[in-house]
């Protein structure tokens, strides 16, 4: 199946994808996500190395716009394990202060478009590559799409991505409290989306066994878009929202602020 077929798919009665040319934005950078797997263990080694404070946030992302108490906001949401228990945002990492240590669980919430979005298909790879990373920094992986947890399972078991990492929004609870765009012209027409052709390959990889069976059955849901977000327990230290859809964070970018957060 061709990425821009699976794209058709994955979208609510549209019989094309958008013409779109990049941007010619400085804030939209048209390479991949995804570095190597060396790339990305170089820059986890060297930052964690470093004896000094560093800033915690990155110029192209900023944790500004959202409240200082949304960390505590988001953690009464309630959504799904892939498995179909519920669970709540505040139970799915450290957010308390240890006595001895003085420091917080952090994670990684990475918020996808939804179970059967090609491009999302494509982040989930790169989240599960990159997953050794985050593990060795003690940062925990946190994926959630729009869907029902048997719709997880399907994108999970298709991806080998790790279950106990992946969780569903039904309703999109997290993504209206986090403020994450939503509509037509964005899923369409935004200019960021035209990052996606510049991850041709990327893309045809991840969607090698994809299935129309794991979008949403209330079709609504697949005009919402997705964002990025790290959290050192209840605080907010980065916050990328996509623009449009395929318009992901930079993982180098995501790694850059856990590492910074790290050092003592």
């Amino acid at each position: 199946m061709s990425v821009l077929s699976a794209q058709a798919l994955a979208f609510p009665q549209p019989r094309f994808l958008p013409s779109l040319s990049p941007s010619s934005s400085s804030h939209y950078s048209l390479t991949s996500p995804l570095s190597s797997t060396a790339s990305s263990v170089g820059i986890l080694s060297t930052k964690l190395g470093k004896e000094r404070t560093l800033p915690l946030l990155v110029a192209r992302a900023s944790a500004s716009g959202f409240s200082g108490s949304i960390g505590h906001i988001l953690g009464d949401v309630s959504i799904f394990t892939a498995s179909g228990e519920p669970v709540m945002f505040k139970d799915l990492w450290d957010q308390k202060e240890s006595p001895i240590s003085h420091s917080q669980g952090m994670a990684v919430v990475a918020l996808l478009r939804h179970f059967g979005c090609p491009c999302c298909w494509e982040l989930a790879s790169t989240l599960k590559e990159s997953k050794p990373l985050f593990d060795s920094a003690g940062v925990k992986l946190i994926a959630v799409g729009v869907g029902t947890p048997n719709k997880a399972r399907i994108l999970a078991e298709r991806l080998t991505f790790p279950l106990d990492c992946l969780y569903a929004d039904l309703d999109r609870k997290a993504y209206d409290v986090l403020g994450l765009y939503y509509g037509f012209g964005r899923t369409f027409f935004n200019p960021a989306s035209a990052k996606v052709f510049s991850r041709f390959e990327s893309l045809q990889k991840a969607v090698k066994n994809y299935t129309i069976e794991a979008t949403p059955d209330d079709r609504s849901s697949v005009l919402q878009q997705g964002g990025m977000f790290v959290f050192k327990g209840n605080q907010l230290l980065y916050a990328r929202k996509d623009e449009g859809t395929g318009d992901h964070a930079p993982l180098d970018e995501i790694l850059d602020v856990c590492c910074k957060a790290t050092v003592p």
